[in-house]
C-alpha cells in the first residue's frame, strides 16, 4: 500500500513541477521533527541518490540560517514544518505567503500533500518500531 501511494504521490509531484530532491528534503525535514529514524534513513539515502549533498543534509535542521538552500526549497521546508506543527496560525500564513511567491497552486498542493504523507508514514514507522539496520558494507581492502 505504501509503495503504491508513494509512487502516485511522486508522479503527481513531478507533474506539478516539484523535483525529486526537493521531495526528499521535505521527507527528511519532517522526519527530523518527528524523530522517525527509519524514515530518516530511507529518505537520506534517497536524497543522496538524487544528487543531494552531505553538506546540505547536515545543515537541514538549520535551513533558515544556511545560505545553501534556494527560495523554492525554503518555501517547501516552511510549508513542511507548518504542516507538521499546524498549531501556529501566524506561521501557517507566513509559510503559505512565502510559498505563493515561488510556487504555483499545483506545486503548493504537491508540497503540502508530500508533507502530510511523510507525517503519516512517520507515525506508522514509529509505532511499528521499524528498525534501522547497518547497511552491508564491503570489507575494506587490506594491502
Amino acid at each position: 500500500m505504501r509503495a503504491r501511494f508513494e509512487h502516485d504521490l511522486r508522479a503527481e509531484a513531478a507533474e506539478a513541477g516539484l523535483e525529486p530532491a526537493l521531495l526528499e528534503l521535505i521527507n527528511i525535514r519532517v522526519s527530523q521533527i518527528n524523530g522517525c529514524a527509519f524514515c530518516l534513513n530511507t529518505h537520506t539515502r534517497a536524497a543522496l541518490g538524487a544528487g543531494e549533498s552531505p553538506l546540505r543534509l547536515g545543515v537541514l535542521p538549520g535551513w533558515r540560517d544556511a545560505e545553501v538552500f534556494t527560495d523554492r526549497e525554503r518555501a517547501a521546508l516552511g510549508l513542511a514544518e507548518t504542516v507538521t506543527h499546524p498549531d501556529d496560525a501566524t506561521a501557517q500564513e507566513a509559510a503559505y505567503a512565502a510559498a505563493r511567491e515561488v510556487f504555483d497552486d499545483a506545486e503548493i498542493s504537491a508540497a503540502i500533500w508530500a508533507s502530510i504523507t511523510i507525517n503519516a508514514f512517520n507515525r506508522v514507522s514509529i509505532l511499528s518500531k521499524h528498525p534501522v539496520r547497518q547497511a552491508a558494507m564491503p570489507n575494506p581492502v587490506v594491502h
